[in-house]
């Protein structure tokens, strides 16, 4: 009996292993870690805002109820992007977007879709934990050429010695960006 080639790909299809999905991380802070105050930034990058757009564009983005709520409602949810909220209400929804009770919840909802590439967008809570699950593969890191004395949320520690560090961009300040800042590719190592 002869094998039939189509049904023999199906099957080799069926039971592939999925590609794992990358976890990335994207994020804006000073000279110190800061990354908000009062629910908002504490700057205008509109360089820093395009790289984000062009990097999250038609991926799945998971952010903390907080942090959806301080985007602008004129741009919520972030267009082009499955939006993911964690909210510890179960109950919470926005129109277009799915709501989680958990990183992990949110992770799978992700992989399950076939995403092949997943951002974390914040705010504080939502980084401390990925961070601390040690489930970041990569990371996108604009850091602001300035302190912040006031802010409220800051980006965890981590040990740059466990990353990979590539300059992405250098960006003066100008009347279209209020400081200068580098943006940097971190792989884990």
């Amino acid at each position: 009996m002869e094998e039939n080639p189509e049904l023999q790909h199906k099957i080799k299809e069926e039971t592939a292993t999925p590609m794992p999905m990358k976890i990335s991380l994207i994020v804006a802070m000073g000279h110190n870690r800061e990354i908000g105050r009062n629910n908002d930034l504490m700057w205008h990058l509109g360089e820093d805002m395009r790289f984000f757009k062009r990097t999250t564009l038609r991926h799945y983005i998971i952010m903390g109820r907080k942090n959806f709520e301080s985007i602008p409602a004129k741009y919520r949810p972030l267009p082009d992007r499955v939006n993911i909220i964690i909210s510890r209400n179960a109950d919470y929804m926005y129109e277009e977007c799915y709501t989680c009770t958990s990183l992990n919840e949110a992770l799978e909802l992700a992989r399950d879709n076939g995403e092949e590439k997943v951002f974390i967008i914040g705010g504080g809570q939502i980084y401390k934990m990925a961070m601390d699950a040690g489930i970041v593969d990569e990371m996108y890191i604009t850091h602001v050429n300035a302190s912040f004395d006031n802010a409220d949320v800051y980006f965890p520690e981590f040990d740059e010695n466990n990353w990979s560090k590539e300059l992405l961009l250098t960006v003066p300040a100008d009347s279209e960006n209020e400081y200068a800042f580098e943006t940097y590719h971190y792989t884990k190592k």
